[in-house]
């Protein structure tokens, strides 16, 4: 009976284990990057704050940083996605953009948030991954924006119809190809630019990786708003090939 006993919790044991490693090597990794090289955010530390815990909650580990020197094989081979967060201007040097495009190669993902598409505006590869990149913004105000697709773990918790406060970006060398997810009505505030296709939140598959993008998340208020959480939330488990 004893020798049975044994048998049993070293079979236990062992399936504990198994079920352990299996969950760790479950377990999905991002980096929050949100150096800037040109404006600076006042909401990157709220959103920063916000976007690690929604994260955290639902199972997904973060490092936050804004040392581009993360960008090296050694160091992105730990994480499964990068978030952008507001980040501006040149950040990488010849081979940490290398780096970062093998990262990509190698089936990763990229999600950005806001200010994302106002960096590495010299880099034409970054503005491929990315979707398109910053051309202006009127002041911040209250917008209708059209959920034309809520099938998305990103969208899939929205109305057709969402109104939000923010600072809405009007956007040059938009890809043709992306999957858009939002557009702005450019009757429901004042100062859009770019006329009756106005998107303002899309995805892609990029060279191996997949890759989400939001143009809102320019103030600490938009942070606080549940809807726009799960919004981050669901494009992120999106990009992690993650079920939401």
């Amino acid at each position: 009976m004893k020798k049975v006993h044994l048998t049993l919790m070293i079979a236990l044991c062992s399936m504990a284990t198994t079920v352990f490693a299996q969950q760790r090597e479950q377990q999905k990794n991002v980096l929050i990057f949100s150096k800037t090289a040109a404006f600076r955010h006042a909401s990157i530390p709220k959103g920063v704050a916000t976007v690690t815990k929604v994260l955290n909650a639902n199972g997904i580990r973060t490092v936050a940083s804004e040392d581009a020197n993360y960008f090296c094989a050694d160091s992105l081979r730990q994480f499964d996605a990068v978030l952008f967060l507001s980040t501006t201007g040149d950040l990488f040097n010849a081979a940490q953009k290398q780096a970062f495009q093998d990262f990509i190669h190698a089936g990763k993902g990229f999600i950005g948030i806001h200010a994302a598409t106002d960096t590495e505006h010299s880099w034409p590869w970054y503005g491929q991954l990315v979707g398109g990149y910053f051309a202006s913004h009127p002041e911040v105000q209250d917008a209708k924006m059209a959920v034309i697709n809520r099938k998305h773990p990103a969208t899939q918790h929205l109305p057709e119809v969402w109104w939000h406060k923010d600072e809405w970006y009007d956007f040059k060398d938009i890809k043709s190809e992306l999957s858009v997810l939002m557009t702005l009505d450019e009757t429901s505030y004042k100062g859009g630019k770019m006329g009756d296709f106005h998107p303002i939140a899309w995805f892609q598959e990029f060279e191996g990786g997949r890759v989400f993008y939001t143009g809102l998340g320019h103030t600490d208020e938009s942070f606080d708003d549940a809807a726009f959480q799960k919004h981050i939330l669901g494009g992120t488990c999106y990009v992690l090939r993650l079920k939401k």
